[in-house]
């Protein structure tokens, strides 16, 4: 790849990584959960449908109305709910390790719904990898305290949410331009949260952290880093693009540490390594260095897990 293209799934990565950061800072100054994810999601849609419109992809969507609200729910709808309401009792570096979980989810949910991504073989040891990942931060870093439990089984079932979105996008939206899905859920998301952040206005004026971790949160972490994740796609191709979800949880725990002081254990560290490498293997098949560099084996972009 170009260093163009290797600089572009740089700040993507770091962009992704970075609204875990965001998220909690928000959350922290008493910005309430529906807030939060309304505003991002305007943001990212502002961005995102002018792109849309000019790459031809509102006809093809309107043809698609019910899997678009599908992939709403799933892809933006629930799982930026169940992270936000989730980092209220895990620290942001765990939400972007777990939240990395979802090519495991996507592997097992394959096995009964889509045979061509089924995993075999060298998948299979990553599925049982990246679960023993999961156990480890569960066992080490998340024992001891009911809500940061159920913290983490809510952001768990984010990434069950983004693996559902992978195959509702393979099956609904082959030849649509990613970007064009990306800004269609954004624009039904905010929708479907306006109600709620209606009904959750803060009664004070965030201060100025909070608000530019908000704007940096939708304008950055969802809405250019979802347009440079779909150029990308356009440039090096789906596989390659795909890095940026290995990436993205490395960049959650150093800035976790780092800005804001969260503990890093072994299980932290145990568990980044496991989920990433049995993602890696679950999604591609076989290790880093028997990986080709074409396509894996679906040719459809999977729809990014934002977070």
């Amino acid at each position: 790849m170009s260093s163009r293209a290797w600089l572009s799934l740089a700040i993507t990565a770091a962009l992704w990584g970075a609204s875990y950061l965001f998220i909690k800072v928000a959350l922290d100054d008493g910005v309430s959960e529906g807030v939060i994810i309304d505003l991002r999601v305007v943001l990212g849609a502002l961005i995102l449908v002018p792109v849309a419109i000019r790459a031809g992809a509102v006809a093809p969507l309107l043809a698609r109305r019910g899997w678009v609200l599908l992939l709403a729910l799933v892809q933006v709808i629930a799982p930026f709910g169940l992270i936000t309401f989730g980092e209220n009792h895990v620290p942001s570096a765990l939400a972007g390790i777990l939240v990395g979980s979802s090519p495991l989810f996507i592997a097992l949910l394959a096995a009964r719904l889509d045979p061509e991504e089924r995993a075999r073989g060298w998948g299979l040891v990553g599925i049982l990898l990246g679960m023993v990942g999961v156990v480890l931060l569960f066992g080490v870093d998340l024992s001891g305290k009911a809500d940061a439990l159920l913290g983490g089984l809510m952001i768990l079932a984010a990434g069950l949410c983004y693996a559902a979105a992978v195959l509702v996008a393979k099956r609904a939206f082959t030849g649509v331009p990613p970007v064009g899905v990306a800004a269609s859920t954004m624009v039904v998301s905010a929708v479907a949260w306006l109600p709620v952040a209606l009904l959750t206005l803060p009664d004070h004026v965030p201060g100025a952290n909070a608000t530019a971790s908000l704007l940096a949160l939708g304008v950055g972490g969802t809405g250019v880093a979802f347009w440079l994740y779909y150029r990308s796609i356009a440039d090096v191709g789906p596989a390659r693009a795909a890095i940026v979800s290995y990436v993205a949880p490395a960049f959650a725990v150093v800035y976790g540490v780092t800005l804001l002081g969260e503990r890093l254990t072994a299980g932290t560290i145990g568990g980044l390594v496991l989920i990433l490498a049995g993602s890696w293997l679950a999604a591609q098949g076989r290790p880093p260095a028997l990986s080709r560099s074409g396509p894996s084996r679906s040719s459809v972009p999977a729809p990014a897990r934002v977070r």
